[in-house]
């Protein structure tokens, strides 16, 4: 795009100087301003190597039940059959994406677990400001309560509550976790290839001589702390994909393990649903796992991957 506004410039001005020789310098007209720079630029790659393996939505049987979410926007829930008979709960509370992916993770799980499903729209931004205020959470959990009770006939105890956030859903989970009183509730969190922060400048990278903005990290260092020590659950996923004006999960991923004085450890192995897995590093309850790929289905990989990492991270 820039390349063709700087063509369309400069055939403008040669055209002026063609018909309009007497036109000063000062009258020529200015250069069109360069458009602003795109939020992301995607990466062009695309490979056939990996097979990119899909799940396929199927029924599950249980209760569906959709309500008013955050920002009035509809949240889903699904309650498996066996969530009747038991007293106690697991509770998943997924941001973005499709409710039947998760609907089909957590029908995996040994444990009686219910799903929630929340999808405020695009990027990390609207997720953190929905959730920048704790009462949204407790009206969220306080709405899930009175749908599974008008499920089950019965009031759930929740006996954990994990949050997953797949891509930019992770800005509600930072926004969460930034309250104490929810940190302390949150039993365990799964970052799917979402762990994005922006560069100092903005919109310059690394290798310009750029920082990363940590505000956006410090909650996800904390609970991987307390995570390190045993007390919660943390699994972070990333691709190898570099947004370019914003900084990369790979790039938010290294500074984590810094923060933590953890180090990777160099892998190849196949993963979940044809993911090739390059590195890892754990301590304690934390895990971070590094897979291969620059391309969008890179991408979509790992929320597809879901039902091995969710089990994976509750130890099941």
């Amino acid at each position: 795009m820039l390349k063709a506004v700087r063509l369309i410039t400069t055939l403008t001005a040669t055209l002026i100087a063609m018909w309009c020789p007497s036109l000063t310098a000062a009258q020529t007209p200015a250069p069109a301003l360069a458009p602003p720079p795109a939020p992301q630029n995607p990466s062009p790659m695309v490979e056939h190597t990996r097979v990119h393996e899909r799940l396929t939505p199927r029924d599950l049987g249980g209760a569906k039940r959709t309500f008013a979410g955050p920002m009035g926007k509809p949240a889903e829930l699904w309650v498996p059959d066996r969530a009747r008979a038991s007293d106690s709960l697991d509770l998943v509370i997924h941001f973005l994406g499709a409710a039947w992916l998760p609907e089909q993770a957590v029908a995996g799980l040994t444990y009686p677990t219910v799903a929630t499903v929340v999808n405020l729209g695009a990027g990390s931004g609207i997720y953190d400001r929905a959730f920048s205020d704790p009462s949204v959470f407790d009206s969220l959990v306080a709405s899930v309560t009175r749908e599974v009770r008008a499920a089950t006939g019965k009031a759930p105890h929740f006996r954990r509550v994990v949050l997953v956030g797949f891509s930019a859903g992770h800005g509600a989970v930072r926004a969460i976790l930034r309250d104490p009183r929810h940190f302390a509730r949150i039993d365990a969190v799964l970052l799917l290839d979402g762990m994005h922060t922006s560069y100092v400048p903005e919109s310059t990278p690394l290798a310009a001589g750029a920082t990363l903005d940590t505000t956006n990290l410090v909650a996800f260092a904390n609970f991987a702390r307390a995570a390190v020590r045993g007390e919660k659950r943390f699994l972070v996923t990333h691709s190898e994909i570099f947004p370019g004006t914003f900084a990369s999960t790979t790039e938010t991923a290294d500074w984590l393990l810094g923060a933590l004085g953890l180090h990777r450890t160099p892998v190849l192995r196949w993963g979940p649903r044809g993911t090739q897995q390059l590195s890892e590093a754990h301590a304690g309850r934390f895990e971070l796992l590094g897979f291969a790929g620059n391309s969008a289905p890179d991408h979509i990989d790992q929320v597809h991957a879901m039902p091995e990492l969710l089990a994976q991270l509750l130890g099941q």
